[in-house]
């Protein structure tokens, strides 16, 4: 009898959770439509524009040829131009209705200086491409995005940051980059040539002209051992502080904040990388990223607050790689395509804010408010923090701040759209309340008041931009929001 009880338990138990993870993964079939013929979108899935689209090649030479007669047509038939790699942002960034999308996506050649630690590569490559290249010659990338399918360009002209903790964004490790102007001259930019084009190209959304190639610093790859604390998501800073600040030995660091409403907002996760030398000189191959029960799990959170709830459970149990050995270029080499929601209706739409490390506790305590009130469907918080940024000049990191990646399941509808912008800009007004500001490539919800109180430098870097491209040849549906008023 006792054996039939706990038999009876076990399926009481785990029947449900079985279940939900089981339909999840039945349920979760591609339903994504290709874009009709000259339709260009990004991936917001929410910006599906007309364009006419020109690739660029990847051989130098070829490329610039391209490139310059593109220009020239475009400036003779007042077409207006925008730039695209990846396409990753998700306000229009890379979009101009009607206009010439320039795309860069094939141009993407690679060359590694060993001895400064130097690689040279094309605006067009993505990190899958650069991570297995690095990795077979002993290299990483010293600052990245948490997915490999972003492109340099694109990285460059939203200044990502990372995992990589205690860093300064992207555009810290750029030594030096090519563009082409509006007509159609090359200038190389670095912090001692052409050091205001520089500054104004990291986190320009390519309003400024077409980044050839790059000039990266890289490090070196290493192996790491992971662990994970669990903690209030009050005590999440002072845990950072304590655990990761002046700690030789780790390499990466990030956390993540419970979406589960039966902790919502008030639990959190920090994942520390730490060296291991036991491993040194044994690094093993890249592998391909497994999957297995991570994405059911995940997308199953989709307005489901049991799945939210299983989810959570399920990472402080056995969710990470906590205790194992891995390689820094594996934890880079992970596309975001394996969790992306495949649902034709519907979409997954991102949010950052910056919030300085004394107010992010004040920060979630509005959002627990605000999220709710619109019945915004929250999927995931990651945090990471970035020390300040010294190079771009439309710069969100005025001091160190900890950037909360926030992604939201958003039907495709008008309605859902006018739900996210209001909830959008309630967030935006907590994150300023608290000397925080939100981050740029994503939708472009944020009112004008709003933009200008959290970069108070955009006048001036706007008017920058139509110093260096008088004719506003490059354009795109960010600067027709906040840059032409």
């Amino acid at each position: 009898m006792s054996i039939l009880a706990a038999v009876i338990m076990a399926v009481a138990v785990l029947g449900r959770p079985v279940v939900h993870i089981g339909l999840s993964a039945w349920n979760d079939r591609n339903e994504l439509q290709p874009l009709p013929p000259g339709v260009i979108d990004d991936a917001s899935r929410l910006n599906q524009t007309s364009a006419i689209v020109k690739a660029v090649p990847n051989e130098p030479t070829a490329a610039i040829q391209m490139l310059r007669s593109a220009l020239k047509t475009a400036r003779s038939t007042g077409k207006k131009v925008s730039i695209a790699g990846a396409r990753h942002t998700m306000g229009g960034h890379t979009i101009y209705k009607d206009g010439l999308a320039i795309d860069l996506s094939d141009f993407k050649q690679m060359a590694l200086d060993e001895q400064a630690n130097i690689l040279q590569v094309g605006s067009g490559a993505r990190w899958e491409d650069i991570i297995p290249y690095l990795n077979e010659r002993g290299r990483s990338v010293a600052v990245m995005q948490s997915n490999n399918d972003f492109s340099v360009g694109g990285t460059m002209s939203a200044n990502a940051h990372g995992w990589q903790h205690n860093s300064r964004p992207f555009g810290s490790t750029v030594e030096s980059f090519r563009l082409m102007l509006a007509d159609g001259s090359i200038v190389r930019c670095s912090r001692r040539e052409n050091a205001q084009l520089f500054s104004l190209v990291l986190g320009g959304y390519g309003l400024f002209g077409v980044i050839l190639d790059v000039n990266l610093r890289v490090v070196a790859n290493e192996m790491y051992r992971a662990e994970r604390v669990i903690v209030s998501s009050q005590n999440y800073v002072n845990t950072f502080a304590s655990r990761v600040n002046g700690v030789n030995d780790i390499g990466m660091a990030y956390g993540r904040i419970s979406v589960a409403p039966d902790r919502f907002l008030k639990e959190a996760m920090l994942t520390i990388y730490r060296r291991d030398p036991a491993l040194k000189g044994t690094i093993p191959p890249l592998t391909a990223s497994s999957i297995g029960l991570t994405r059911p799990v995940f997308r199953g959170e989709v307005e489901s607050d049991y799945g939210k709830n299983l989810r959570w459970q399920l990472e402080k149990a056995i969710g990470g790689e906590a205790g194992n050995s891995v390689s820094r270029n594996q934890i880079l080499n992970r596309s975001s395509t394996l969790l992306e929601n495949r649902k034709q209706a519907a979409t997954d739409i991102l949010h950052e804010y910056f919030i300085p490390p004394q107010s992010v506790g004040a920060f979630l305590e509005k959002c627990r408010t605000i999220i709710p009130q619109y019945k915004g469907d929250l999927l995931n918080i990651t945090v990471r923090n970035v020390q300040e940024d010294h190079d771009s000049f439309l710069r969100y990191a005025d001091q160190e701040l900890f950037g909360l990646v926030m992604l939201f399941h958003q039907r495709r509808t008008a309605d859902a759209e006018v739900k996210m912008q209001a909830m959008t800009q309630a967030l935006v007004e907590a994150a300023l309340s608290v000397g925080g500001k939100h981050y740029l490539p994503y939708r472009l919800h944020a009112t004008p008041k709003q933009f200008s109180r959290a970069y108070p430098q955009e006048r001036a870097f706007f008017a920058l931009k139509r110093k260096y491209d008088p004719e506003q040849l490059f354009q795109n549906q960010f600067y027709l929001k906040y840059g032409q008023r």
